[in-house]
């Protein structure tokens, strides 16, 4: 099979991928948004933060003229209040994502762009600006923003390690990161510490198959690493459970220390349970965010 041919199969698998998801997290959105009553919004800000350029969804009473005609491409004037409504969502793409202990279950990939797509989908309801981090895209608003945040995710590579680039993000923005976090917890640190130096409230959303949470094996079992981490042979797990779940507790609560450190939120979400509920609670905690 040449390039050629891989490239296409490739685009049209994603392409058909793409009507399926967002539908989806439309409906998982439409749920959310039917059981609140709404975040508290202020009114808009007065006071200039930057020039962008304009794209699909700004109306033209938000173009400044006098930039413009400046320039080749047409710009419009942004406040305080409206950079604080941007919030940027990552999304962890390690192959360690790309698992469900049991095939009746989503896979972890699956859960967190459903939770991703979903999330993005009540802030563009709520006239949010949102941004999918790796992409290097600007923020956007609308339904337009949010199919267009759905074909990027879809194309993301896979990299191992599950960790967001070193970046800053703009004063006042809010930030979602969405993976399982198995980097140790000092690599999660830094990262987290150069996304959130700016003053940017954020959020983890740690997704979890069930079967991390209990090791529920029996027996003689065979462990195949994800990562290049090689396979691990356990000739009896009953022996090792306790002390694998201490270390996964003590992972856990390094995970809500080290957000509550930076003034986040930690939550956690097993992909054996709906989706509805960490996704309204992660919705109702952005609404707590700065300049509500």
């Amino acid at each position: 099979m040449d390039t050629a041919t891989r490239t296409r199969l490739a685009a049209e698998q994603l392409a058909s991928k793409l009507p399926a998801l967002l539908a989806a997290a439309d409906r998982v959105a439409s749920t959310v948004a039917q059981g609140v009553h709404g975040r508290r919004r202020a009114g808009q800000g007065e006071t200039f933060w930057q020039f962008r350029r304009y794209m699909p969804g700004d109306t033209i009473d938000r173009i400044d003229w006098r930039q413009t005609a400046k320039s080749a491409h047409v710009y419009v004037r942004e406040t305080e209040w409206e950079a604080a409504q941007t919030v940027y969502l990552w999304l962890d793409r390690s192959p360690s994502m790309d698992w469900a202990s049991d095939k009746r279950l989503p896979r972890k990939q699956e859960r967190a762009e459903l939770l991703l797509l979903a999330l993005a989908a009540l802030l563009a309801r709520g006239g949010e600006r949102v941004a999918l981090l790796g992409t290097g895209a600007p923020p956007a608003h609308g339904k337009f923003a949010v199919n267009r945040l759905a074909e990027l995710m879809l194309t993301l590579p896979q990299v191992s390690g599950g960790l967001p680039r070193t970046q800053r993000l703009p004063r006042h923005a809010g930030c979602a990161l969405f993976g399982d976090f198995l980097a140790p917890l000092d690599e999660i640190n830094a990262r987290v510490k150069s996304i959130a130096g700016a003053g940017v409230r954020g959020h983890l959303v740690h997704i979890i198959d069930p079967a991390e949470a209990g090791l529920p094996y029996s027996g003689r079992t065979r462990f195949e690493g994800l990562e290049d981490d090689g396979a691990l042979l356990v000739s009896r797990v009953e022996s090792v459970r306790e002390d694998y779940l201490a270390a996964f507790e003590s992972h856990v609560a390094g995970l809500r220390d080290l957000a509550r450190g930076y003034g986040w939120v930690y939550h956690q979400h097993r992909t054996d349970r709906g989706p509805e509920l960490p996704l309204m609670s992660l919705w109702l905690a952005l609404a707590e965010g700065p300049g509500r």
